[in-house]
């Protein structure tokens, strides 16, 4: 629910992912990071910090009922899923759980932007 503002409370679920989504991008992120396959991760930390950037903005337009929260709710569901695809490739834990985020993520955003 909305901590002060009811007419959030739609979006609560959402905002709730794509919270925990960020979250595990950077964590992700910065274990990709110290991985002896660095540079073959380049394109998977650069969608993990999109995703982290995408997914905070999309919780702060969430929470404050944006006129175009539900726009950014369906770009925040693709790159969330795109991200979830990149990080799949890998098979160390923390790039999994980091994919399975992503993958719960998108499909909350999925269910918004409908």
């Amino acid at each position: 629910m909305g901590i002060v503002n009811p007419a959030t409370d739609k979006y609560q679920k959402c905002t709730d992912a794509c919270t925990r989504c960020a979250q595990a991008c950077m964590e992700c992120m910065v274990m990709c990071l110290s991985e002896t396959d660095v540079s073959a991760r380049k394109n998977c930390i650069s969608l993990l910090n999109e995703c982290a950037c995408i997914c905070k903005e999309a919780a702060s337009f969430m929470s404050m009922d944006a006129k175009h929260a539900m726009e950014l709710c369906k770009l925040c569901g693709k790159i969330c899923m795109e991200c979830a695809q990149e990080c799949g490739m890998f098979n160390d834990q923390h790039c999994k759980k980091c994919a399975e985020e992503c993958n719960v993520c998108a499909n909350e955003c999925g269910m918004m932007s409908k």
